[in-house]
């Protein structure tokens, strides 16, 4: 099998796979529910900007991550989000692994010396 009828039989297969169809569901449902959707909507919202503060090195108010641990508590008391995030989990822990057994499978043939970018600007021609 070539390596493009391979891709869309996986395509086909991750479709038709019970993670990706209570994916779905799980979504019209989430989608459905106005306020559980902006429930879900804000905790992301104040998870990203979190993220952002810590990611540029300044310190998150203690305040600010009571504020999303309760937000969770409570999005996690929720059926609806409570249901989509697992489904929402579960999806990607499966498409993880298989981008870790294609990575797996082309390391023998990618050679990371070649692939480094220069650490300055040099022309890498030269030496």
């Amino acid at each position: 099998m070539n390596p493009h009828d391979a891709t869309h039989a996986l395509a086909k297969s991750l479709r038709e796979s019970a993670d990706f169809k209570e994916l779905k569901d799980a979504q019209a449902a989430l989608k459905a529910d106005q306020p559980s959707r902006g429930m879900l909507l804000d905790f992301r919202k104040e998870q990203l900007e979190i993220q952002k503060q810590q990611l540029s090195g300044v310190e998150v108010a203690p305040e600010r991550e009571e504020k999303l641990e309760k937000l969770y508590e409570v999005i996690n008391m929720n059926n609806t989000i409570k249901r989509f995030l697992q489904a929402e989990y579960r999806v990607a822990v499966l498409l993880r692994d298989i981008h870790k057994i294609i990575g797996d499978a082309t390391e023998e043939i990618i050679d990371s010396e070649l692939m480094a970018l220069p650490e300055d600007n040099a022309d890498p021609n030269e030496e």
